[in-house]
């Protein structure tokens, strides 16, 4: 069978964490090799994944795109997706979450500085009860 990889894997066993469903799914993974275009994904058992995610490596602190390119059993075998190839299929929704997150958020400041104001004027007032 002739190598149909870029670039050659180098052996590792580094621990592994993929997010996916907007980050809320986090399922843990041992990197078995890897290079600079993918990677060989193990996981403890057989799971059901997206064709597409965010691999997490603790250990040299980076986060990756990646997408699967070959299942079997346990094991994925991935590519790593440059930031200019992502499917920005997901990004309007992500943008819309955040806009959505910003509105509320001046909301609540504007709240909050409407409840400043006012503490700040009963204390500046005259206690009529004192005298």
């Amino acid at each position: 069978m002739s190598e149909r990889r870029r670039t050659a894997r180098q052996k590792s066993f580094l621990r592994g964490c993929i997010y996916f469903n907007n980050r809320r799914t986090a399922i843990d993974c041992l990197i078995r090799d890897m290079s600079d275009g993918g990677a060989r994904l193990q996981f403890s058992d057989a799971i059901s994944i997206p064709d597409t995610f965010e691999l997490y490596i603790p250990q040299k602190e980076q986060t990756l795109r990646a997408a699967v390119v070959r299942r079997h059993g346990m094991n994925v075998g991935v590519s790593f997706i440059d930031a200019a190839q992502a499917p920005a299929a997901s990004a309007p929704s992500d943008v819309a979450e955040l806009a959505e997150r910003v509105h509320r958020l001046e909301a609540d400041v504007a709240a909050l500085r409407r409840m400043l104001r006012r503490l700040k004027a009963d204390i500046d007032r005259p206690d009529n009860d004192a005298a």
